[in-house]
């Protein structure tokens, strides 16, 4: 698969396709989305927010949290304030999401399924890594909307005026619905 990316890469290139996309790193509507990576969500979710290259900064991860302080996505958003110009965030979850029944226990038989072993697990456990919460998934998506814009709204270097909102759009629909406090 991937030398068949690379064969179209090329062509692409070559075509000059990527002049549509031209525009620089800067969000033109000042806007952080931190969403998951469900594929469902590759084009329905900016097409769903009205957005077009170039108009927002777009994180995304297993389930479209922060699940520490000092995670990636939280650096992300941290960035894209101070550096990008970032005034307002959206939180966006969605319906049916797979994050809602990921466990370690899940991970822990297929990761020993692939090879890796308990003296692995142990160690990472051992150098600081809980797996059991950093694989752990949430059950009910409101309430992580609610958690996950909260753990952004006071974060300590997250200036204050900065404007967080959680949402749930619908993967098929595309529907927004806003998680209120």
């Amino acid at each position: 698969m991937i030398d068949q990316i690379i064969a179209f890469n090329k062509t692409f290139v070559e075509q000059k396709g990527y002049e549509k996309y031209l525009t620089d790193k800067y969000p033109d509507k000042k806007l952080a989305v931190l969403s998951c990576m469900d594929t469902r969500l590759t084009e329905l979710l900016p097409a769903a927010l009205g957005l077009k290259n170039g108009d927002a900064k777009i994180i995304k991860n297993a389930g479209g949290l922060v699940i520490s302080p000092f995670d990636s996505a939280m650096r992300s958003l941290i960035v894209a304030v101070y550096e990008l110009g970032v005034e307002e965030i959206m939180v966006v979850a969605h319906s049916q999401c797979g994050a809602c029944h990921m466990s370690f226990d899940y991970f822990h038989h297929e990761m020993m399924a692939r090879g890796i072993t308990e003296q692995t697990l142990s160690t990472i456990q051992k150098c600081g890594v809980n797996l059991h919460h950093w694989l752990e998934g949430f059950k009910d998506t409101p309430e992580s909307v609610r958690k996950t814009v909260e753990s952004i709204k006071t974060h300590p270097l997250m200036p204050g005026d900065i404007i967080v909102r959680g949402f749930i759009i619908d993967s098929a629909t595309g529907a927004l619905e806003e998680i209120i406090d």
